[in-house]
């Protein structure tokens, strides 16, 4: 039997109340299941509740502490460790699992939709999922791809916080397959969670993300191990880094599980990008090599215009 508990008392239900900038939030589910409630599943849990946009919240997840944990800090009402029972009267449900196990959880939690229900994903590879997903959702239900970009290199349900999402950006995914009103539920959803939602297609999305999200991991991982790995010496000099070095491998921390997924799925845009920051690392490195004093100089400068340009 599924381990389904709820916390004591009743549940809320669905309201509409005024949010932190007065202006008029409206409920976006009665009940909504997010399964995989970690950083992004627990925060956007979080900021859905403190704006009234949504009634009940089940949890759904492998980790029972986990669980219990986000019942203890008031992120979920209540949980389950099987996701066909967690699912069962859900008008809106979350996917926040990795990406290589979204279209497999799916599969299996169809046949438990309810009539109506939505079903969208954070997931950071697109493409992929929404070509997957969309054929496996039962007549009168629906599948609306989202990816939120917005993250830390922490997880669990300790580590979110409501305000995760506030003035970041949040691209959906939506095909000629997407039904309108399900469209505009998860677009007001991010859009009271704080995002500002851009709507694009999914392949478009994988080759932008490859560039301004995969590929910096990639380069963080690399530079770790090579710093590491560097055997001139005879000790690790990690232990000698500074500021700089850390800010830049901050991401080195991240789940690597997670990151192996993304690396898999998202591979032709990735190796895409891997392959031209390979060419321009290469041309760095002719300019070193060959004391080209301007050549280096200009490098830098383009590179810190185009920084500067960003903030």
């Amino acid at each position: 039997m599924a381990d389904f508990q709820k916390i004591p008392g009743d549940t809320c239900g669905c309201r509409t109340e005024r949010g932190r900038a007065g202006a008029e939030t409206t409920a976006v589910s009665k009940r909504m299941t997010v399964i995989g409630v970690g950083l992004i599943g627990g925060s956007l849990a979080r900021i859905l509740r403190e704006r009234g946009a949504v009634g009940e919240i089940i949890g759904v997840g492998r980790s029972e502490n986990n669980l219990r944990r986000a019942v203890e800090l008031g992120v979920i009402d209540s949980f389950s460790t099987d996701p066909c029972e967690g699912v069962k009267g859900a008008d809106l449900v979350f996917l926040a699992t990795p990406v290589c196990s979204i279209g497999s959880l799916l599969a299996r939690i169809s046949r438990s939709l309810s009539t109506g229900c939505i079903v969208t994903d954070g997931g950071s590879v697109k493409e992929a999922i929404v070509a997957e997903c969309e054929p496996l959702m039962p007549a009168g239900t629906h599948f609306v791809g989202g990816h939120p970009i917005a993250g830390t290199e922490k997880s669990g349900v300790d580590a979110s916080f409501s305000t995760l999402f506030q003035k970041k950006r949040c691209i959906v995914t939506p095909t000629p397959l997407t039904d309108s009103r399900a469209l505009d539920t998860v677009v007001r959803m991010w859009e009271i969670a704080g995002s500002e939602v851009i709507t694009m297609d999914a392949a478009k999305h994988d080759r932008i993300v490859a560039a301004i999200s995969h590929l910096p991991h990639m380069v963080a991982y690399s530079l770790v191990n090579a710093v590491e790995g560097y055997d001139r010496l005879d000790e690790s000099i990690l232990s000698y880094s500074a500021g700089g070095f850390r800010d830049f491998t901050r991401i080195a921390s991240s789940d690597p599980v997670m990151w192996r997924d993304i690396a898999l799925m998202n591979r032709d845009a990735l190796l895409e990008m891997i392959d031209l920051f390979s060419g321009y690392f290469s041309h760095l490195r002719a300019l070193v090599e060959n004391r080209d004093s301007l050549g280096l100089e200009h490098f830098f400068a383009e590179s810190k215009k185009s920084r500067d340009a960003i903030l």
